[in-house]
């Protein structure tokens, strides 16, 4: 699952952000902190776009801007669908022991239309609530089989998941009621003047320009 949520990671970036050059992925992945929490090293961001580019998931270019010769990468239609797939899953499917997939995803929702939000947090709600029943019942049944610890440990999850389903209840409730935005609509939200992300945008629309002359 490492690979696929690195891949996934990746070829979201580009969707976002797309035309867009290898050193502005790498800074926007660090500023999401994938280092700690998606086990992701920095250097190896140029080795993975290089292996998308390769499997056609991404489309390189190599243009040259103010004397210098900058790759720069958008994302193909078959990695369009690989994205798509990757964060359905992500989104629906629930790992009582790893939530880094999901995490992963969700950071993407803003690729997706609304409707396709609600349909997967609203599969992902439906697994939550087995996954507890399936592990409350678990936990009592083997409550006297195995280590008091390890009854504690498994009320630490169970305690978990229980939190992440009130969480997502509430987030249903936002995306629903158009408190959060996704693709087609006009977000009410910007970055701070001074964000790196608004020379990310100036760069797009210049490479935009690149390739269509």
């Amino acid at each position: 699952m490492a690979g696929d949520d690195t891949r996934m990671l990746l070829l979201g970036a580009v969707a976002l952000f797309e035309p867009v050059n290898g050193y502005q992925i790498r800074r926007e992945l660090m500023s999401w902190q994938v280092d700690q929490w998606a086990n992701i090293n920095p250097g190896s961001i140029y080795h993975a776009l290089t292996s998308l580019t390769e499997k056609g998931h991404l489309t390189r270019h190599d243009l040259v801007d103010n004397g210098r010769t900058v790759a720069v990468y958008e994302i193909s239609t078959g990695g369009r669908a690989e994205l798509e797939r990757l964060v359905t899953r992500s989104l629906q499917a629930v790992d009582v022991y790893n939530g880094v997939s999901f995490y992963a995803a969700f950071s993407l929702v803003p690729l997706l239309e609304r409707p396709a939000v609600v349909q997967h947090l609203s599969v992902r709600l439906k697994n939550l609530e087995r996954t507890i029943k399936e592990l409350d019942a678990a936990v009592r049944v083997n409550a006297r089989m195995v280590p008091p610890h390890t009854v504690a440990a498994l009320h630490l999850q169970l305690d978990k998941l229980r939190s992440e389903r009130a969480w997502l209840v509430e987030v249903l409730d936002d995306v629903r009621s158009g408190k959060l935005f996704f693709a087609g609509d006009a977000p009410d939200w910007a970055p701070a003047a001074d964000d790196p992300g608004w020379q990310m945008d100036a760069d797009r629309k210049r490479y935009r320009e690149m390739l269509r002359g």
